[in-house]
């Protein structure tokens, strides 16, 4: 192992940039992406913010947006470009919600869902190779460990108790 190289004057005593947690996990998830992103994004004329959506409504058909936006992560202009493409490529359809005139629900058209079928095997099979090294209880420790840094998050951020994770 090749010793550590002092920080340079003015710098702290934490970690390099690239070697803490967030910019690895960061990393990971670029990664991760990768393939979607040069292949079946590509062939499908889908980003991956639109996949996340696509995913988001399969599970949760009729949510707004700002629920989209909690779901996954993306910021609300990310969620609202990808849901206006989806829905311009006809894969998701978006009506007033009948208690609240100025939100939209979205769903899934069929187009939608079976682009998400045709993508689901695919996205287990790149999540399989990702966490292939893992056993199945450390998958399950660090899906909790995830789970319990998303609402530390949510809510150092203000994000109500009851916001979707």
């Amino acid at each position: 192992m090749a010793p550590a190289r002092p920080a340079p004057a003015g710098r702290d005593d934490g970690p390099p940039h690239d070697r803490t947690l967030l910019f690895a996990m960061v990393r990971l998830v670029n990664l991760t992406a990768r393939p979607f992103q040069e292949g079946i994004g590509r062939r499908h004329r889908l980003g991956l913010s639109e996949w996340r959506v696509l995913a988001v409504l399969h599970e949760h058909p009729g949510s707004a947006a700002i629920e989209i936006a909690q779901r996954t992560g993306l910021d609300k202009m990310s969620v609202s470009r990808a849901l206006a493409s989806l829905e311009a490529a006809g894969r998701v359809a978006r009506r007033p919600d009948p208690d609240d005139g100025r939100r939209a629900l979205a769903t899934l058209t069929p187009a939608g869902r079976q682009l998400y079928r045709s993508l689901r095997g695919p996205a287990r099979e790149r999540e399989a190779a990702v966490t292939g090294a893992l056993t199945a209880a450390e998958r399950r420790q660090l899906t909790a460990l995830v789970e319990r840094m998303t609402a530390s998050v949510l809510s150092a951020d203000g994000a109500p108790p009851d916001a979707p994770r």
